[in-house]
């Protein structure tokens, strides 16, 4: 095995591990805008921690018990039965976010070889899923997550910049971060309801991970982003689940986007 395939399978291994802490998060920050992050089950028991999977424990204990006794009903026990089936598992699919996860780091390895940003990039994806997973979900896109996002891709370029064999450029990294976010501001300007303020948020992040390799990789990142909204919402138009005014969650699509376009400019570095 070359050292390069070395690198993107243990890219892709952090990526599945990465993508296991992701659902939890992803349950309590799904909420509609104006709501408070969510602390409770389905079921309305307290959770404990944001990573992790999205399975309660006092849940699993109540399927148990539940299962426990129908088994000894079963068998002429007696013993009093539990009321209700209670679900242990909650919010997005931990294998189906793992392997995105996983497959989003592999990519990003194999496009970028031995070079330093490599670390950014498998920092900052884990963070790129659960930003898309729930934007998708509630069309929000949240500030504990946008913000630090723009904030650590700046610093953990700035390190990769003093490392040798890099192969982009931190000013216009965040050249990119200020330029994308005031272009995303004009357009929530002149239409708020095309653009909301969470994607203008975004964009900073977005703007410093492009603008790293360069312009070029901005312009392409940011057109192939408004690409695969236009089509998705093309898509929905003509499956008639959406009119031309229903909103749609821009986030992803802007977060794909960004992804191509920083695949080829590493590629092309």
């Amino acid at each position: 095995m070359s050292i390069d395939q070395l690198i993107v399978a243990v890219s892709a291994l952090w990526g599945a591990a990465a993508g296991t802490l992701v659902p939890r998060a992803a349950y309590r920050f799904s909420v509609p805008p104006g709501e408070t992050w969510r602390d409770r089950c389905p079921q309305g028991h307290e959770l404990g921690g944001w990573l992790g999977r999205a399975r309660c424990a006092t849940c699993a204990g109540t399927a148990d018990r539940s299962a426990g006794d129908a088994g000894h009903l079963a068998a002429g026990a007696a013993g009093p039965p539990y009321e209700g089936s209670a679900s242990a598992s909650y919010g997005p699919s931990t294998p189906l976010l793992a392997l995105a996860t996983a497959l989003v780091c592999a990519a990003l390895a194999a496009a970028t070889g031995t070079r330093p940003e490599l670390g950014a990039w498998l920092l900052l994806a884990p963070v790129g899923v659960l930003l898309a997973v729930v934007d998708f979900r509630v069309q929000r896109l949240p500030d504990p997550l946008t913000l630090p996002l723009a904030a650590a891709a700046l610093v953990l370029l700035g390190v990769a910049a003093l490392l040798p064999e890099h192969a982009g450029d931190w000013l216009t990294s965040l050249l990119g971060a200020l330029v994308l976010g005031g272009a995303y501001f004009v357009l929530f300007l002149i239409s708020p309801n095309g653009m909301g303020f969470g994607d203008v948020k975004l964009a900073l992040g977005l703007g410093a991970v492009l603008g790293w390799y360069g312009w070029g990789s901005v312009v392409l990142g940011t057109f192939a982003g408004f690409l695969f909204g236009g089509l998705y919402g093309l898509a929905l138009v003509i499956a008639r689940r959406a009119g031309r005014r229903t909103s749609i969650p821009f986030g992803p699509f802007l977060i794909a986007g960004a992804f191509v376009g920083l695949l080829i400019g590493a590629y092309a570095a």
